[in-house]
C-alpha cells in the first residue's frame, strides 16, 4: 500500500496500486485494517483515502463502515478525503463511492469532508455541527445528493464546493435544482461558495448571483464549467453590489480575452486562467465543462 505523509501537516494518504489489487487481493476491506493497524496513524489528523483497490468495481462502503464501528480510533481524524486518484487509476465517473448517512455522528470532531465520485453517493440526513468544510468532486452530481445537501445542518459551514457536472456522468437536475438549494439551504457561517464544472455555467452564475448567500460569502467560485461572455457580463454588473466578495475564481472558462480583461479590472482578487476556446462540428458550436468522465 502506497503511504505518504506529511509531517507538517500531520496528513497520510493511503492508496493500492492496481498490482496489489490484482495480484494480493488488497481491497477497501484489507485498508481499513491496515489503517488502523499503521503506528503513524494515531498521529493525523488528515487522512487521505486514494484507490482503495478497484474503486470502479467496488465502493468504499467497508471504509466507511469502519469508520464508523471504530468511531473512537478515528476521534483525532479533523479532516477525510475519500476517493483521491486521478484519471489513470479510475476516471472520476467510474468510482464507486458509498453511503455516509452513519458518518456524521461518528466523526462529530470532523472539520474537513472532501468526496470524489458520485456513483451510489449517499450523504443521508446531514446534522453535523462541526463540520466546516464540504467538497464533492464528480463528473455529475445526483439530485438526492442535493437534496441532502440542501437539508444540512451544517451551523459551522464556511465552504461549499460543488461539482455539478453533466447529465451524461450523473447531473439529473437543472438551474432550478441550483436555485432550489440555494433557497433552501440554511448556512449560516458560508464564506465560501462554489458551484463549478458545469456545462450550464451561465445559468448558475445567474441563480448563484441572485442567491441570499451573496450577502455574506468572501469567496465566489464558479470555475471549470462552461462560462461564456454571457456569465462574465452578469458579473461584472452584479458583483460591484456585493462589497463582501473579495475572491471570484472563474479558472477554466470560455471567456474572451476582453472579458478577462474587464474581469480582472474588478478591485477584488480575479482568477481567470485556462481560457478555452469553443470547438465547431457540424455548425454546431461545444462547449465542454472540465471534469466530466
Amino acid at each position: 500500500m502506497s503511504m505518504e505523509k506529511d509531517r507538517n501537516v500531520e496528513s497520510k494518504t493511503y492508496a493500492y496500486d492496481y498490482e496489489q489489487y490484482e495480484d494480493e487481493n488488497k481491497t477497501a476491506e484489507t485498508m481499513i485494517e491496515e489503517i488502523l493497524e499503521d503506528p503513524e496513524f494515531g498521529g493525523l489528523k488528515e487522512l487521505v483515502i486514494g484507490n482503495w483497490g478497484g474503486a470502479w468495481e467496488d465502493g468504499c462502503q467497508p471504509l466507511i463502515d469502519g469508520i464508523v464501528e471504530n468511531a473512537d480510533r478515528f476521534s483525532h481524524i479533523e479532516r477525510l478525503f475519500m476517493g483521491d486518484m486521478d484519471f489513470e487509476e479510475c476516471e472520476v465517473s467510474w468510482i464507486m463511492q458509498g453511503d455516509y448517512s452513519e458518518l456524521w455522528g461518528a466523526m462529530p470532531q470532523l472539520k474537513e469532508l472532501t468526496i470524489k465520485g458520485s456513483m451510489d453517493l449517499e450523504l443521508g440526513e446531514i446534522v453535523h455541527e462541526n463540520l466546516e468544510a464540504l467538497t464533492i468532486i464528480c463528473g455529475g452530481l445526483y439530485k438526492d445528493v442535493i437534496e441532502s445537501i440542501q437539508k444540512a445542518k451544517l451551523p459551522k459551514l464556511k465552504k461549499l464546493l460543488l461539482y455539478i457536472g453533466v447529465e451524461d456522468y450523473g447531473f439529473d437536475g437543472d438551474a432550478g435544482t441550483i436555485r432550489e438549494l440555494l433557497e433552501k439551504a440554511d448556512f449560516p457561517s458560508l464564506t465560501y461558495l462554489g458551484i463549478t464544472d458545469s456545462e450550464i455555467q451561465d445559468e448558475l452564475t445567474e441563480v448563484v448571483l441572485e442567491s441570499k448567500f451573496m450577502g455574506q460569502i468572501t469567496t465566489l467560485d464558479l470555475s471549470n464549467g462552461t462560462l461564456s461572455d454571457k456569465g462574465g457580463e452578469m458579473l461584472l454588473e452584479k458583483l460591484p453590489s456585493w462589497p463582501n466578495v473579495k475572491k471570484l475564481d472563474v479558472h477554466y472558462n470560455y471567456l474572451s480575452e476582453d472579458m478577462v480583461k474587464r474581469l480582472e479590472k474588478l478591485p477584488i482578487e480575479v482568477d481567470a486562467s485556462e481560457r478555452e476556446e469553443p470547438s465547431e462540428y457540424h455548425g454546431e458550436i461545444y462547449m465542454n465543462a472540465m471534469l466530466t468522465e
